[in-house]
């Protein structure tokens, strides 16, 4: 049975074996039963106290202790780098991608679908779509270009990590952070989802301002895993993605050998239902920020390098409203991705697994069949229930994949067309 201790953030100690932590030193000269202290950084050593994020390690070896990483070739669709020609400012939307080849895992089943900045600026967002077959056996990843945030669209996913186990399932997500090594089960046999890796400042909680100290997502409901490890002394390849490409070395023995450990940096899941969400009761849909799950700022205040949102069940009652959201235009640009049920400003075409993109200043809003709706509705208090779909915008545009640009559907545009001219008097 898997164990978690609550908190974002907080600083957490676990030990798989009793004594295997030591107590009063983080490096002492000679650590319990023979093991190796390491320190895991998320920020610069020197960050304010506040947002300094790290864990000591006590493990049964150095992960220093490696041959040369040589180029991993076999995941042709993870990470491929993005389009070198002039992107355009067109709105673009993908169906799920199809399903992968028997024997495939999480690595070698991951499509790179978008993407801004050079991860060597420690800017910017990627957003990837997975479809696994087959658990990751005598294999590992990690990410040195950033944090690992799944989103399960279709199948559990159990995610066995340095720091220890994490099993989530549709309507659940995860994140990895930068750096540490995991293996992915897949305990329904496949799965499919949505990865957003985080290249920026680490993910944290947003500000609530006048909201005051509750609401949205709530530190209490993040689950962090007990010390788990594995003792094996056996071939085991450990795939890492380092400034945008994959590289592979092998072991001899499991890198997931963490005793105990203790920090703030640590991976963690959270329940999406936990969400409490903040609306309108009076009049006027709020703008998408009021539904921020996580933020990454960036060096510009009050402009996210990353927010990830989420649309979950929730009560219109607004008065004399436009209840779905409005037609806008954004410095902001918006990847949205679907987990269940139906968007409320989309009737068709968008199907959970699916993908659109709004790049900045890209006009868009409700289609043609959902403005009809939504303008001649009686309205009354009203559940949009059965439904669950989350965006990842970003200061940045992003640029689709070669892969993506000629997969997206053709007729996207299409879905704005014929509305009507404005009546006006006279």
């Amino acid at each position: 049975m898997t164990h978690y201790i609550p908190g974002f953030g907080n600083h957490v100690s676990t030990e798989a074996v009793p004594g295997a932590l030591p107590i009063g030193r983080n490096s002492p000269q000679r650590p319990p039963f023979g093991l190796y202290a390491e320190q895991l950084s998320g920020t610069a050593f020197t960050a304010a106290r506040h947002e300094n994020r790290r864990s000591w390690l006590y493990r049964m070896r150095p992960t220093a202790e490696h041959p040369p990483f040589v180029r991993y070739e076999a995941a042709k669709r993870f990470a491929p780098g993005t389009i070198d020609e002039p992107l355009s400012p067109n709105r673009l939307r993908w169906d799920p991608i199809a399903d992968t080849a028997p024997g495939t895992d999480l690595i070698d089943g991951m499509t790179t679908m978008l993407a801004n900045r050079d991860p060597a600026d420690l800017e910017g967002v990627a957003l990837h779509l997975y479809a696994a077959n087959r658990d990751m056996i005598d294999r590992v990843f990690f990410d040195a270009d950033g944090e690992l945030l799944f989103v399960p669209q279709e199948g559990r996913l159990e995610l066995l990590t340095e720091l220890g186990r994490i099993q989530i399932a549709p309507g659940q997500i995860a994140l990895i952070p930068r750096g540490i090594r995991f293996r992915a089960l897949l305990p329904d046999g496949a799965a499919r989802g949505y990865v957003c890796e985080n290249h920026g400042s680490l993910f944290r909680l947003p500000d609530l301002g006048p909201i005051g100290a509750n609401g949205l997502a709530n530190p209490r409901d993040f689950e962090t895993p007990i010390a788990w490890f594995e003792d094996r002394d056996e071939p085991c390849e450990v795939i890492q993605k380092f400034m945008g490409t994959l590289w592979t070395t092998t072991l001899d023995h499991s890198p997931l050998d963490v005793v105990a450990w203790h920090g703030n940096l640590a991976p963690w899941r959270y329940d999406l239902a936990r969400f409490n969400t903040i609306g309108s009761i009076s009049f006027d849909h709020p703008d998408p920020s009021i539904f921020t799950l996580l933020t990454s700022p960036s060096d510009v205040p009050g402009r996210a390098n990353a927010d990830f949102v989420v649309f979950p069940p929730r009560w219109m009652v607004a008065e004399d409203t436009f209840r779905p959201p409005w037609f806008h235009r954004n410095v902001m640009s918006e990847a949205m991705g679907i987990i269940t049920g139906a968007y409320d400003a989309k009737a068709e075409g968008f199907q959970p697994g699916g993908l659109s993109l709004h790049n900045l200043m890209a006009g868009h809003g409700p289609d043609l069949a959902s403005w009809q709706g939504a303008s001649a509705a009686a309205l009354k208090p009203h559940k949009i229930d059965g439904t669950m779909a989350f965006m990842l915008e970003s200061c940045w545009p992003y640029k689709p994949t070669r892969f993506a640009l000629d997969c997206a559907q053709l007729d996207y545009d299409d879905v704005w067309s014929d509305f009507p001219k404005a009546n006006l008097p006279g």
